[in-house]
């Protein structure tokens, strides 16, 4: 991972960057992923209407140079994108590290079956794969994979402190 990599919640002022980052991370993934169906200007219009009061958006900077995105509801990942020329370099698995600390209750997330290196991408970080679908209701049509974090692990042995010795 870049030292100089930067994690930061994003705002209203961030989502035509985030557009951008998605757009380009949507476009190399192709044939992994199925390709967009929707145009890039219907696309940066759905970014942009983004409600930030009911999912929290954070960024990975490299400088001033906006590298991935992590978007999450309450119980979902719904997208962790890293732009093209940073993958493979830290960015996705520090989103993903962040993810799970301001999620310690867990979280699910989908993603295409096609898509053997997300997959084994979220297998490395610890993530189930807990159902599959035919793809019927995606947009794309095409089979996902449903995985979940469940939260850290429970430590044998340890309890909760029951109050004063005595």
């Amino acid at each position: 991972m870049s030292p100089d990599l930067v994690l930061r919640p994003g705002t209203t002022g961030d989502l035509a960057a985030v557009a951008e980052v998605h757009l380009r991370a949507r476009r190399a993934a192709v044939p992994a992923m199925p390709p967009p169906v929707h145009d890039d200007d219907a696309v940066r219009a759905h970014l942009a209407r983004t409600d930030l009061t009911a999912r929290d958006l954070w960024l990975a900077e490299t400088g001033d140079r906006l590298v991935g995105y992590a978007l999450l509801t309450p119980t979902w990942l719904d997208d962790l994108y890293v732009d093209p020329a940073h993958q493979g370099q830290g960015v996705g698995s520090a989103l993903l590290d962040l993810a799970r600390a301001v999620r310690p209750d867990g979280f699910d997330l989908w993603v295409f079956a096609s898509n053997a290196p997300a997959r084994a991408f979220y297998r490395r970080h610890g993530l189930v794969e807990v159902g599959s679908t035919d793809g019927s209701g995606n947009e794309e049509q095409e089979p996902d994979v449903r995985l979940r974090w469940a939260g850290p692990p429970a430590v044998p042995g340890l309890s909760a402190p029951r109050g004063e010795l005595g």
